[in-house]
Order: C-alpha cells, then sequence, then structure tokens
C-alpha cells in the first residue's frame, strides 16, 4: 500500500522503530497515521467503484444540499436525479473484485456533472467527494448504463393513438399535415482520432460527428444516430442510416418526416421547394419551415443544458466511438427531462455544436413518385 511505503519514508522521529509494531504506539503518539487517512482514500482510484460488501466511500449526500444547489450545480432537480439513482442503480452497483464502492448516486451526480459543465472540475470530485480520475470513470459507467436503455427512451411510437397524437401536435404548429417528426443533423466537435483519419474532418476542417435526429413537436428524441463521421454530407448520413430503412420498410404509412433542402426529397420526407412560384408553393414552404424549426430549437436546448457537447469548454477529448455514446447518453437525458416536465425551450447558447454543414445547399429529387406525393399536399392543403 502507498500510506505503508509512505510511512517508511517519514523516518524515525514520525514512524515507527525497529521490532516496534504501530498498535504498540498510541494515536498521540503517532498523529501521522491519521494525517495520511485522506490522501489514501482520495488518491487510491482502485478502491473507490464497486468492490466486495458494497462499503461506499462518499462524503456527499443528496439529503445535506438544497435544491438550488443541485440544479446550480449538476444541472437537474433533486426528483430528477433520484430517477436517474432508481432507474440505474442495479446496473451501476454491479460487484467486481474491488474493495470499495462508489455509490450509484455518487456515480450519477459525477456524470451529470461533466455532462452539464463540460469538464473534470476538481472542485465538482472535491464536493462528492472523489478524486478526478474516479468522476471519470462515472462518467464512463453512467454513459454506458444510459446508452444501454436508449431505445427505451428514444423511439417512434407504435399504437395508432399515439401516432394521431404525433400528428396533430406538428398540424398545430403551423397547419402541415401528415408529420411524424422533423430531421436534421448537428455537427459535434471531438478531438482528432489520429493524424491520418481524415473521415472526421467537416467542412470546417474540424473534427466532428455528425449527427442526425428525429423529433416531435415537443422536441422529444423519436431518432438519435450519434456516430457517423463528420466528413459524411447529411443526404449520406440519411442514405446509410438506420432511419431510412426504418421509414421504407416500417414507418411509411400516410405519413413522412420533414427535412430541409440538405435532404433528398423521397415519399416519406418532405423538403421545401427550391423556387416557390405559386401563392399555395410560398405557403407550404412557410408552414414547413415553421413545422422544422422544432429541430433547431431542440439542438439548441441540448447544447445549452449538456456543456460538454457544445464546445465551450473544447472538443470531447474521446475517441469517436465514446464521444458518441455521451452524445447518445445526454440525447436519453434530455428526453427523460421532458418527461419530468423539465421542457422549458432555451435561448441560442455559444458554442461548436455546429448546425448542418449543408444547410445552404439545395438538393433535388429525381424521384417521380415522391414530387406526386408533394404535388398532392400542395393541392390537398394548401391551394
Amino acid at each position: 500500500m502507498w500510506g505503508r511505503a509512505g510511512g517508511d519514508r517519514l523516518g524515525a522521529a514520525a514512524g515507527p522503530v525497529a521490532g516496534e509494531s504501530l498498535s504498540e504506539r498510541s494515536p498521540r503518539e503517532r498523529p501521522w497515521l491519521s494525517a495520511m487517512a485522506v490522501p489514501i482514500a482520495v488518491l487510491d482510484c482502485d478502491l473507490l467503484l464497486y468492490g466486495r460488501g458494497h462499503r461506499t466511500l462518499d462524503r456527499f449526500k443528496l439529503e445535506d444540499v438544497t435544491d438550488e444547489y443541485l440544479v446550480s450545480t449538476y444541472g437537474f432537480p433533486r426528483q430528477f436525479i433520484c430517477y436517474l439513482v432508481d432507474l440505474l442503480g442495479a446496473t451501476l452497483s454491479r460487484p467486481t473484485q474491488r474493495s470499495r464502492a462508489i455509490s450509484p448516486e455518487t456515480q450519477i451526480l459525477a456524470a451529470l456533472g461533466f455532462y452539464t459543465s463540460g469538464s473534470f472540475q476538481t472542485r465538482m470530485g472535491d464536493a462528492i467527494g472523489i478524486s478526478q480520475a474516479s468522476m471519470s470513470r462515472c462518467v464512463a459507467n453512467v454513459t454506458e448504463a444510459l446508452v444501454e436503455r436508449a431505445s427505451q427512451f428514444i423511439h417512434f411510437p407504435k399504437d395508432e393513438a399515439t401516432v394521431q397524437t404525433l400528428k396533430e401536435g406538428f398540424y398545430g404548429l403551423a397547419g402541415m399535415p401528415g408529420v411524424l417528426g422533423v430531421v436534421d443533423c448537428t455537427h459535434v466537435a471531438i478531438k482528432a482520432p489520429n493524424a491520418e483519419d481524415l473521415s472526421y474532418v467537416n467542412r470546417k476542417g474540424l473534427h466532428s460527428l455528425n449527427c442526425l435526429m428525429v423529433c416531435d413537436s415537443r422536441g422529444v428524441l423519436l431518432s438519435a444516430e450519434t456516430h457517423w463521421p463528420g466528413s459524411l454530407a447529411d443526404c449520406t448520413v440519411l442514405e446509410q442510416a438506420a432511419l431510412t430503412s426504418q421509414f421504407e420498410t416500417e414507418l411509411h404509412k400516410d405519413g413522412w418526416l420533414l427535412g430541409d433542402s440538405s435532404f433528398l426529397l423521397r415519399t416519406w420526407l418532405m423538403t421545401p421547394l427550391h423556387i416557390p412560384e405559386t401563392p399555395a408553393e410560398y405557403r407550404y414552404n412557410m408552414a414547413h419551415s415553421a413545422t422544422h424549426n422544432v429541430i433547431e430549437r431542440t439542438f439548441r436546448t441540448i447544447r445549452s443544458r449538456f456543456r460538454c457537447l457544445d464546445g465551450s469548454k473544447g472538443t470531447l477529448q474521446y475517441s469517436p466511438e465514446k464521444s458518441s455514446h455521451i452524445i447518445l447518453a445526454c440525447c436519453v437525458l434530455h428526453n427523460i427531462s421532458l418527461q419530468h416536465g423539465l421542457d422549458v425551450w432555451c435561448a441560442p447558447a455559444a458554442g461548436h455544436m455546429e448546425q448542418s454543414e449543408e444547410e445552404y445547399e439545395q438538393m433535388e429529387s429525381v424521384d417521380s413518385e415522391a414530387c406526386r406525393v408533394r404535388q398532392e399536399l400542395l393541392l390537398t392543403h394548401f391551394s
């Protein structure tokens, strides 16, 4: 142990003399032992997570702090944090061979502190009684636990009643019928994987992940694919995405998504008209823009709430795979927060979670059936 080796280095004036056991000295005669107890607890990170008997090493307790402190430090109120403890507690308590454990409660606070601040702050680790290295390990554990539950919280509705409610929510925004979701891409900056790999370099010369997301009229995410390399154009991401397969094989029934002009028009994806000419075409484009704006507001809300994604503290310092998981974990937390009524739209935040790289690039469709569907929509609802 580091403590025993450190004791040997303190010399005869502080440590035991030859042949003398530690137990033979009174506490008053060996004050250096108690003085070293705290640094051992803080610095020996290998003893911190999980462990036989599930003994915890925490100085922080939820009941000891105010709601205002939790919101200002970790970004979420007590009820939300308690829900996460119930949701993830069993996963975060899985035993290992370690002799000590950090409680699920503390692991969740450490992760929320990182997601909402964007940095492993020493003061945050001090507040909950763990080292910065242990905070990093807690973030990894909580991230994987949330990713495992992504399909539980991010999905399209399947029953007809919920689908109808989804369409009505969008129709109430600007009179656009049949909308099942609005889709767009956003870039999240990451560190360069290596000097040779240019697949993550986007059109602005930055390393990023291009994340394809769909949301409903309230900003609840219905789909989130966070792993695409930043060099891929939005239309290419959509072509290769699971979302396309999902709509072409399962969900393309009496409805469509709305996408901007960086995507190709499809029978299940309505895009704006490049050059509107008639009053009906102008009305269609205006309704399309007002409805599609929901996804842009959702992106602003996510990066405002989860500062690890907005670039204000720098890029995500992880591999593309781990960065993708962190983004997805934040998406899961976003949906859970909306379920708990934390749904106030946020003002735009400064940062580098970029909007679509192709937002000014107009894509023209060669799908005649898709053009027919859009023209029928124009004649039926906007003429």
